[in-house]
């Protein structure tokens, strides 16, 4: 098992016998010819299904995958491989007496550091938190399901303090660097999580968005990142920043993120603001994607190249987006370039945001506050200082911006604009260097109206700029649409759009 300060050790011997009991002893005649660790969550579920590849070998590739990740990446912050071979074996064995556990069983993923997972110590990339005298014996709702589903924890990832800002570091657990280039950031506050999968550290992994966190370092990353309808995935315990906060999947495509949304968005007493699940008549995610059904053929897309302005865009990822939404236009969407016509909200977001902050940090002892992020305790300090009507103001903001969206959305089907306006910037900062902006929403406009209305979003990788950094595009659709944002993605996946 290995920690924040830690090294990576090799799988304990006695848990590479269980795994060769459950193996037989013999390699698997694998189809296909790439490493295990390469292979999406929906191949893995295909070949074991097959009987040619067995859960075993494809989380020690994973675990092979996590001992080389460059020290400057840093993805995870903890790794139980023992534990992780153990559960492996034991998928193996169902598999083998053909009683899966469910739709995951035997794929590995990981759990983003903000979410409880039992057996393991959430410490939320913070030294404040208190590890002594604590049970570690709760899942969140998400990894609940996962683990009913019969998935394989390889390991919990990094995250800044209480996942507060845009960018992946912590007083806990240090920088996470770029896949690409780890002297650049991952994004966060999902960092790890998308640097993991990046890697081929698990196809799946579960993050959270609270104003971009999904979808930002998955941009930065090159990889998928889907943020739900809020409520459609259960959340527990209850995000410090309230309904702004979503959870959702981190994957290789959208064909694996549909098959992870049929498992983590099922119901959970816990969370009392949760969506309805779906109902016995309503197709499931996995099923949106599925041939016959219509793709984007007649979608009606609106085009908005920068949000109303709220950022300029780099041209670089504005040639690449709009190459992305040609694509959909030649496959059969009626695209029109148009903004929704709403004001950045950023005054707003700010006020929601930095009051959670604060309430966050309430209970800390003086000397506890001293331990934080100082960027966080800044935004702190302003939040407390905001009174119940400028919080109700904000809120007026947030329920108008909804409402002239879902206006919005009864004429076009999708919005589509960058994820971000630029690529991957500097480690360990949370601002570009020579940016006008002092906070990490100054970099970020296109993200974080999307958590105050409660959209799905998600970003797909549509090309590189010249230092080969990925560049994303984001799909927007009205609450509860979120299939018709996984079936575009999917789309634009097959014709190739997010080969870089």
């Amino acid at each position: 098992m290995t920690d924040a300060n830690d090294t990576h050790d090799h799988p304990a011997a006695d848990a590479d016998q269980v795994a060769e009991d459950a193996e037989g002893g013999a390699a698997a005649d694998v189809e296909d010819a790439a490493d295990p660790a390469d292979l999406s969550a929906v191949r893995l579920v295909e070949l074991y299904a097959a009987g040619s590849l067995s859960p075993v070998e494809a989380v020690r590739a994973v675990l092979e995958r996590v001992e080389r990740i460059p020290a400057g990446v840093n993805a995870f912050c903890r790794v139980d491989a023992e534990e992780a071979l153990r559960q492996a074996a034991a998928s193996a064995e169902r598999w083998r007496r053909g009683e899966p556990a469910g739709l995951v069983d035997g794929v590995p993923v990981s759990v983003k550091d903000l979410l409880p997972m039992r057996g393991a110590p959430t410490l939320r990339g913070s030294r404040t938190v208190r590890v002594e005298g604590r049970r570690w014996d709760e899942d969140a709702p998400s990894v609940a399901r996962l683990r009913e589903h019969g998935a394989v924890f390889v390991g919990k990832t990094t995250t800044p303090e209480f996942g507060w800002k845009g960018v992946t570091d912590s007083p806990l657990t240090g920088v996470t660097g770029n896949p690409h280039d780890p002297r650049r950031t991952a994004g966060g506050s999902s960092g790890g999580s998308a640097a993991a999968v990046a890697l081929g550290a698990g196809p799946l992994s579960l993050g959270t968005d609270g104003g971009g966190s999904i979808r930002i370092p998955a941009s930065f990353c090159g990889v998928f990142g889907f943020k739900p309808t809020y409520g459609r995935v259960p959340l527990y315990p209850a995000s410090p920043f309230g309904t702004l906060a979503h959870v959702g999947p981190i994957t290789r495509d959208a064909a694996d993120a549909a098959l992870m949304m049929e498992v983590i968005s099922g119901p959970d007493w816990r969370d009392w603001s949760q969506s309805a699940p779906l109902g016995p008549g309503e197709a499931g995610f996995r099923a949106a994607l599925a041939p016959g059904t219509g793709a984007v053929s007649g979608l009606r897309v609106a085009y908005s190249p920068a949000l109303g302005g709220a950022a300029p865009v780099a041209p670089e990822v504005a040639a690449a987006v709009r190459r992305a939404v040609e694509l959909l236009a030649e496959l059969g969407a009626g695209v029109e370039e148009i903004d929704p016509g709403v004001t950045d909200p950023v005054e707003a977001f700010h006020v929601l945001w930095f009051s959670g902050a604060a309430r966050l940090v309430r209970p800390l002892t003086p000397e506890e506050r001293e331990l934080l992020d100082p960027g966080l305790r800044e935004i702190c300090a302003e939040g407390a200082g905001y009174s119940a009507l400028e919080y109700l103001a904000a809120m007026d903001v947030r329920a108008a911006l909804g409402q002239a969206l879902g206006r919005f959305h009864s004429a076009y089907d999708l919005l589509v604009t960058p994820t971000l306006p630029i690529t991957a910037f500097a480690a360990g900062v949370e601002v570009p260097p020579g940016s006008e902006h002092t906070r990490w929403t100054g970099w970020t406009p296109f993200t974080y109206p999307f958590n105050l209305t409660q959209q799905p979003a998600a970003t797909v990788p549509c090309g590189v700029d010249a230092d080969g950094l990925p560049i994303g595009v984001q799909l927007v659709a009205a609450r509860h649409a979120d299939a018709l944002v996984l079936r575009t993605a999917h789309a634009l996946y097959a014709a190739g759009v997010a080969r870089p």
